[in-house]
């Protein structure tokens, strides 16, 4: 290596710093909550040659980091192919089909090649979600659609901006064919600025250090990342590790959908093989391969988030393509919930293959599930349509060294739900409860954590409400003894009537009036290790903040409690070598 250890650093960290400015630029000049509050969103670098991920931005979906690697790539082999324009400074390209390196409809892609003395030097590609793109029901996510025409508008790779306008052509096709279409001027023009201010941001940097010397640090950070992540993988003890994931339904066949997975490790590489997963299903719950991919890319990010993001950290996995199956879905199979759904059962899948091996590393299962809950109608105070996307968390897994978080975001990324405040301000909402799921973490000695509980009226209006969510069959499984985690739930209140949808947390098109309610309980984590190992001072604790009851104290940890909330020492000892004897 001729360039020089501080030198590379400073690189790698202005690389970095090139996609956390365009994450920043992208959220705070957004119009949609999605976007401007939960960073539904990300922003990366990508090589000129191939596509591979060079820098992502830090607060950016984890998830998106394999396929937008994917999709780039695709781009660059269609213009290489004629099949795609070939673009020219100042061109911006725009894409959300997710068999050409996608998630669902709603993550929108964007990419713009950098040039330097005439040549493309690398492409800048962002993702925002937009909060609709057409479709059968508001926010594109139909829970029972059986192609893909249902869930929105699919857009091949096309300039939107061409030399830097925006082409009034192609925006009107989009605007034709979604709802609220007036609106989205704002994210499309600040999912563009977020380009062009990477785009200042890189040049600055290479002015100051020399094309050939950041492309020459860009080539040994890959080579970095590639050995560290190696170096981890040699922790797994050589070997194949299986394990079983289930997703409550597809939306459309009311039974589980397996994904089956056998883990190889073997000097320093591990391979993937889903083959034995569950044949392509009906309904909207089949994932592309790039989000396939992705999830297992993210999984390992959660076990070793040391190694850097880079292409070169993805070398030493292989997953083989699991042709045949509901993980590898081929035109026209519905995907909207394979980004937010089927990629976090892939990653609990990894989970659970990889906890024994490396249980100081690898946590229970979290909760697992986006919660993705779209609200649509007319507002007629406002005299306009809206499209309300309602994204929640839940409990991560415990682990070796402490209890799981409570409403965390979600396996596939960093985003957060957006605030009350905003959301009622926005929309004919009114919220009348948003609260922790208390009880609702697996049992553990070191327990689940929490998930969400939140209840929203409609105070004007009609609307119809769409869900698709997962995990309300099966809750989180816990790890190495510990209990799974409550399952996600959803409790619809119609003219004072309650009711459950049939597929428990998938739904669409439910007709809502003022004054109905939709109340949903998020997954708590799984607990990790044996609960009657579980400190008994941590579980009065939980008890005296009401997490959990003195009779769960008792019959879930193996707790005895005084009338006071204190330990009773030789009761517990008693209960807990009953269950041993037992």
């Amino acid at each position: 290596m001729s360039i020089d250890p501080i030198t590379l650093s400073v690189i790698q960290s202005g690389l970095q710093q090139v996609c956390d400015e365009m994450d920043l630029s992208f959220s705070r000049a957004a119009f949609s909550p999605v976007i401007a509050e939960a960073n539904d969103r990300s922003d990366g670098i990508y090589s000129a040659v191939d596509g591979s991920l060079i820098a992502q931005g830090s607060s950016g979906l984890p998830v998106f980091v394999g396929v937008m690697q994917y999709s780039t790539r695709v781009l660059i082999e269609m213009i290489a192919a004629g099949k795609a324009a070939a673009p020219q400074p100042g061109d911006i390209y725009i894409v959300n089909d997710p068999y050409l390196g996608g998630t669902h409809l709603m993550d929108v892609r964007f990419a713009m090649p950098v040039y330097r003395n005439g040549h493309i030097f690398c492409w800048l590609s962002n993702t925002g979600h937009w909060p609709d793109t057409g479709g059968a029901v508001p926010g594109g996510f139909s829970a029972s659609a059986t192609s893909v025409e249902q869930e929105g508008l699919r857009l091949p790779p096309v300039r939107l901006f061409k030399q830097g306008v925006l082409d009034p052509e192609i925006y009107a096709i989009i605007c034709s064919n979604i709802r609220v279409a007036d609106q989205r001027i704002g994210d499309v023009k600040a999912q563009a600025a977020a380009l062009l201010v990477g785009e200042k941001r890189l040049v600055r940097l290479l002015d100051r250090y020399g094309d050939d010397t950041v492309t020459e640090a860009i080539a040994e950070l890959r080579v970095r990342a590639s050995q560290q992540m190696r170096t981890n993988i040699r922790l797994i003890p050589d070997g194949t590790y299986t394990s079983v994931a289930y997703v409550d339904s597809d939306g459309v066949v009311n039974e589980p959908l397996e994904i089956r997975l056998a883990i190889t490790a073997r000097d320093g590489e591990l391979s993937f093989d889903f083959s034995d997963s569950s044949k392509p299903c009906r309904g909207p719950m089949n994932s592309v391969l790039a989000t396939t991919l992705s999830s297992v890319y993210l999984a390992m990010r959660h076990i070793f988030p040391d190694v850097p993001i880079s292409a070169g950290a993805f070398e030493p996995l292989t997953v083989i393509r699991p042709e045949g199956t509901f993980l590898d879905a081929q035109y026209p199979r519905p995907v909207s919930g394979c980004a937010a759904e089927v990629s976090q059962r892939i990653a609990e899948a990894v989970f659970s293959a990889l906890v024994e091996a490396l249980p100081d590393r690898v946590t229970a299962s979290p909760a697992g599930s986006s919660g993705n809950f779209a609200l649509g109608g007319f507002d007629p105070d406002r005299g306009q349509n809206f499209v309300m996307y309602q994204i929640s968390g839940g409990g991560y897994g415990g682990n070796a060294d402490h209890d799981g978080l409570a409403n965390g975001c979600s396996t596939i990324g960093i985003s957060k739900a957006p605030p009350v405040e905003i959301m009622e301000q926005q929309y004919p909402v009114l919220y009348h409860r948003y609260a922790l799921r208390e009880g609702s973490g697996g049992a553990g000695k070191h327990r689940g954590g929490f998930g969400l509980d939140y209840e929203i009226e409609l105070r004007r209006g009609e609307a119809t409400a769409s869900f698709v969510m997962d995990h309300g069959r099966f809750g989180p499984p816990g790890a190495l003894g510990g209990a799974d985690g409550a399952p996600n739930t959803v409790t619809l209140t119609r003219n004072g009537t309650r009711m459950t949808p049939d597929h428990l947390s998938k739904a669409q098109d439910i007709p809502l009036k003022p004054g109905d309610r939709v109340r949903v309980q998020t997954p708590g984590g799984g607990g990790y290790g044996d609960p009657f190992t579980r400190l008994p001072e941590a579980v009065a604790e939980d008890v005296r903040l009401s997490r959990y009851s003195i009779s769960d104290a008792k019959t879930m940890f193996g707790v005895a409690l005084k009338p006071d909330g204190s330990v009773d020492a030789d009761g517990t000892k008693a209960l807990r070598a009953e269950a041993e004897a037992a």
